[in-house]
């Protein structure tokens, strides 16, 4: 997902993604840990995406105090 889809969603449905991504990035530790996970990139790639969006989140919450 692109930086501007991101700031088009509300806080909540950014919450939402990240708690998706929280639970895929355990998934790929585990496959990882078990010497099953095809493409090792995968995991700071997910750990971007999570940052993005806690920023995005940031961004909103500066906005409203404003």
């Amino acid at each position: 997902m692109k930086v501007k889809e991101m700031r088009d969603l509300s806080v909540q449905e950014l919450k939402d993604e990240i708690t998706g991504l929280k639970k895929k990035l355990f998934e790929l530790r585990m496959a990882r840990a078990l010497h099953k996970l095809e493409n090792p990139m995968q995991i700071p790639a997910v750990k971007h995406e999570i940052a993005q969006l806690k920023t995005v989140i940031r961004e909103k919450e500066l906005a409203i105090s404003k």
